[in-house]
């Protein structure tokens, strides 16, 4: 059970593996995409269908009980699927349900769990394969790998490796766990934080905050849900800053302002040296081309 590109790798990871037969795979519906809602499978779905694999396609997975009890599974594997698999499913599996969660649990359980290392300055992350229970994310762990962190990584960096990490130690730690090889570890629920599924509004930059915090969030937030702010009642979008914070400190918060040639923005501590951004109705531009037909918005102050 999956549904975006981050499954991917783990799908053909299953995919490639001798030993093991998928007998269904369960994605969302097709959904409209684009300026021309072109009705557009998920990346799961275009991999499953690659491989003339049987796909099932439920608005809700709890009504497929009677189906996924005829496929007979020895093992259900979710990886990013999006929904609460319900007790009554859970219970089919002879070997239960795995889940391949990409934070080193039990810290950030929950849904926004890539951007939440990036955005909070983490110097590692990583990904869990556990043992769905009825909690959230709170299930037994069979086994964890973790990947370093530079505090350069964008969004998708953090994606792509952990995306890539994950698959690498799916298929091993399915073999091992069927050999009796692993005993399941209980989670130290002391240790539990959780994030919260992200919203647009999320992303709206508050300049009162220190450069740094600003900086990370940049990172973590784009593509989605963007990092943008506000300026003559148009969205102005941040899509790229330099990280090394520049300490100057003698503008308001949220006032554009040059520096060495280059756009600068003052934050409540510190500034940011502004690389890309784009403003509503505009392309991406870098800031020297955005300096070059919007010079009159140094001293403006963004909102």
């Amino acid at each position: 059970m999956g549904t975006p590109e981050f499954a991917v790798a783990g799908l053909q990871a299953l995919i490639a593996a001798a030993d093991l037969e998928i007998s269904g795979v369960f994605t969302p519906p097709d959904k409209p995409i684009g300026r021309n809602q072109i009705l557009t499978p998920t990346p799961i779905k275009e991999l499953a269908s690659k491989n003339n694999l049987r796909v099932f396609q439920p608005l809700k997975i709890k009504t497929e009980t009677e189906t996924i009890k005829n496929l007979k599974p020895d093992l259900i594997i979710i990886i990013a699927y999006g929904q609460i698999i319900p007790q009554e499913i859970l219970n089919i599996p002879r070997y239960g349900c795995l889940n391949v969660h990409a934070s080193l649990l039990p810290r950030y359980r929950g849904a926004a769990v890539l951007n939440a290392p990036i955005l909070n300055g983490d110097k590692e992350t990583g990904v869990t394969i556990m043992k769905i229970d009825a909690g959230l994310d709170t299930g037994p762990i069979l086994r964890q790998a973790k990947i370093q962190l530079n505090g350069q990584e964008i969004l998708e960096d953090v994606h792509d490796r952990l995306a890539k990490l994950g698959a690498e130690i799916l298929v091993p730690t399915i073999l091992d766990f069927i050999a009796g090889k692993i005993k399941p570890r209980a989670q130290d629920d002391s240790q539990a934080t959780y994030v919260k599924t992200l919203k647009k509004e999320d992303g709206r930059i508050d300049w009162q905050k220190p450069a740094a915090e600003i900086e990370r969030m940049i990172r973590a937030y784009n593509p989605w849900p963007g990092t943008y702010s506000r300026w003559q009642e148009k969205t102005l979008k941040i899509i790229a800053a330099a990280t090394e914070i520049l300490t100057i400190n003698r503008y308001r918060p949220g006032e554009l302002f040059r520096f060495e040639q280059n756009l600068a923005i003052q934050c409540g501590q510190n500034a940011l040296l502004i690389l890309k951004l784009q403003l509503e109705g505009k392309k991406i531009l870098t800031a020297k081309e955005f300096l070059a037909g919007n010079s009159k918005l140094i001293g403006q102050i963004l909102e």
